[in-house]
This record gives C-alpha cells, sequence and structure tokens, in this order.
C-alpha cells in the first residue's frame, strides 16, 4: 500500500513537470482569451514620397521669433526728438544713428529740397541790431547745405545748413521775404508757405488802438442816449401825473 501511495505521488509529479501539460495550459488560455489584432500597413513608395507626405500633413507652430521680430521693430520705429525749426541742432542722421530712431523722410542729395517754411518776420527794436530784421523759417525734410532769403528788390543772403534765422536790413511796409532751401541738385521752389510779406507789429497795435477808441466812444454815446431817453420819459410822467391831480373831483381849493 506504501508503495503503491508512492507511486502515485511520482506519477503527479512527473505529469506536472511535462512539457505537454504546459502546452496544453496555453492552448487553453489561447483559446480562452485570444488577443486583439491590429492590421500591419505597409507604406510603399520612396523616401522622397514620405517626406512630402509628413512635410505636408505636419503643421508648425506659431514662430515666436517672428513676434519677438515685430515687437522690436516697433520698438525701434520711434521718431526722433528733432525740432526742424530749432537753430544749430544736431542733424537727425546723427541722432538716429545713436539712438535707432527714425527720421521723417528725407529726399536725397540727388534731388533739389523742398521748400522751408517761414514763420515770422520779427522787427528788433533794442541792441546793436536795433532796426534790422529777423527772419526766421523752419527746416525741409530734405537735405540741406544752405539757406538763402530773397528779399524782393534785392539781392539774396546766404546762410548755414543748421541756421534757422538770420538778419536782414530794415524792410518797407508790404516788402516780400521769401526763404530758399539748397543743396548739389538746386534749390527749392518758392511756394505759399515759404514767403511772407512784411508787416509791423505797430500796425497792428494802431488798429487794435483806434478799436478801442471807436468802441469807447460807441458806448458813450449809447450811454448819452439813454440818459436823454430817460430825462425825455420822466418829464412825460411828470405831466402826466400833474393832469391827473388837476382833474381830480375831490379836489378842492381853500379859502383865505
Amino acid at each position: 500500500m506504501t508503495s503503491l501511495c508512492r507511486n502515485l505521488a511520482v506519477l503527479l509529479l512527473f505529469l506536472s513537470a511535462s512539457p505537454l501539460h504546459h502546452s496544453h495550459l496555453s492552448t487553453h488560455a489561447a483559446s480562452t482569451f485570444r488577443p486583439t489584432t491590429r492590421p500591419l500597413i505597409i507604406a510603399l513608395g520612396s523616401d522622397d514620397d514620405y517626406d512630402d507626405d509628413y512635410l505636408d500633413n505636419y503643421s508648425s507652430p506659431p514662430e515666436v521669433v517672428h513676434a519677438v521680430k515685430t515687437t522690436l521693430l516697433q520698438w525701434e520705429a520711434q521718431p526722433c526728438q528733432y525740432n526742424p525749426c530749432l537753430e544749430n541742432q544736431e542733424p537727425c542722421e546723427q541722432i538716429s544713428a545713436k539712438t535707432g530712431c527714425l527720421c521723417p523722410g528725407v529726399s536725397g542729395v540727388s534731388e533739389p529740397p523742398h521748400a522751408p517754411i517761414i514763420q515770422v518776420l520779427r522787427p528788433i527794436s533794442e541792441g546793436d541790431d536795433r532796426g534790422k530784421i529777423e527772419v526766421q523759417w523752419c527746416a525741409p525734410s530734405s537735405v540741406v547745405s544752405g539757406y538763402r532769403v530773397v528779399i524782393e528788390g534785392s539781392e539774396a543772403l546766404e546762410f548755414g545748413e543748421v541756421s534757422r534765422r538770420g538778419l536782414v536790413g530794415s524792410l518797407e511796409v508790404g516788402t516780400k521775404v521769401c526763404v530758399e532751401a539748397v543743396n548739389s541738385a538746386g534749390h527749392s521752389p518758392t511756394s505759399e508757405f515759404s514767403c511772407k510779406r512784411y508787416t509791423p507789429p505797430e500796425f497792428s497795435e494802431h488798429k487794435l488802438f483806434a478799436g478801442i477808441i471807436g468802441g469807447g466812444v460807441a458806448l458813450l454815446l449809447l450811454i448819452i442816449a439813454a440818459v436823454i431817453l430817460w430825462n425825455h420819459q420822466m418829464r412825460k410822467k411828470a405831466k402826466r401825473d400833474s393832469a391827473d391831480g388837476l382833474g381830480n373831483p375831490s379836489y378842492t381849493v381853500g379859502t383865505l
């Protein structure tokens, strides 16, 4: 009996270690749990076709560098602190080279400059230049090597490229004064902005004084007319009151 039990134990150990048993278990597991299969897609074609299809289907992300460049350009695109009417000012080209700012559109040296803008003809009333006329102007957006002040009936006076004003002799009332910009290509054309006729400020003061006097006289006449009318109305009222008093029947004259 003992030997029979021992033989059964050996047989069970043999069956558990047998490869046929493992194969049977694997087959049973495979039949019970079937794995999900996926179709294998094989792309036929050359490497160039693959690259083209890949590039066509690939959408690149937004280019951040372009945005940064745009921001930098917007930051640099600032107008220069340049006043075309200020005398002895540093040229805008030099300011732009230092700070990276933008100068206004400037016509080239191969083109005649645009016309400057004349500002004022101001007489000098004191100092060594008393009696002379100061001409003030603003520079055009052009390459300028100098300026000419042309006086009607007289010779032109020349000034440097950084000048924005110049002294001329005494002028008669109504004399036309023009300012021209000059470079190697020629001089600027005459325009309504580059010329002005001389009118002394005394003329304006005299007109203002005459207006004040005329206004005062008109106001005085109006006051006199109002007083006369008021007196006339008061006299008429007094007469009316007097007539009303004589026609009252309750009025009796006393006896002596």
